[in-house]
Parts: C-alpha cells; structure tokens; sequence
C-alpha cells in the first residue's frame, strides 16, 4: 500500500520516542502488504477496527492510536492522526 504520509509517524514519535519501534514496524509491514480488503487487513492486524470511514490501530500495546483512510481499490492509506490513548478517549480523533 502506498501510506501518504510518513511524516505524519516522525513527527508524533519524536513527541513520543517509545512509538517510534511500533510505528516503523507498522509501516513496513503496511507499506510491503497489498491490501484489498478490511478482511485481508484484519488478518495481518486482529486489533484493528472500523470506526465510520476510518480504520484504528492500536499501537504499541494499545498506548496509542493511529487513525487512517484506506482507500483499498487505489491502494492508497492516508493517515488522519495518532493520538494517545487517553487523547483518543477525551474524542481527540473529532477535531
């Protein structure tokens, strides 16, 4: 899948240096696996979940969330934002 925009990963790890190991991790296997389905996706990511449009991971034991737009017939994934746990959970992902 093409991920638009890694950015968006080095500017929230180095905010927060120990989500920088899950989130490179996340982007490899991401970036090498053509996913044509939230099914397929579910396979490779049990965790991850349909919220409306957009897709959550869990990220580094459920310490963070990165939330994305996957375009699955074009192959395109676009990161929304990753927030904290606890940002997600005060509804950081509305704003």
């Amino acid at each position: 899948m093409h991920i638009i925009s890694r950015k968006a990963l080095v500017l929230f790890w180095e905010r927060h240096p120990d989500s920088k190991p899950p989130l490179i991790r996340w982007y490899k296997i991401v970036g090498q696996t053509d996913f044509r389905s939230f099914a397929a996706l579910r396979r490779v990511f049990p965790a991850a979940d349909k919220v409306g449009d957009l897709v959550v991971f869990n990220v580094s034991g459920n310490k963070y969330r990165l939330i994305v737009s996957i375009h699955f017939n074009r192959g395109k994934l676009y990161i929304r934002d990753i927030l904290t746990h606890q940002d997600y959970d005060r509804g950081g992902e509305k704003k």
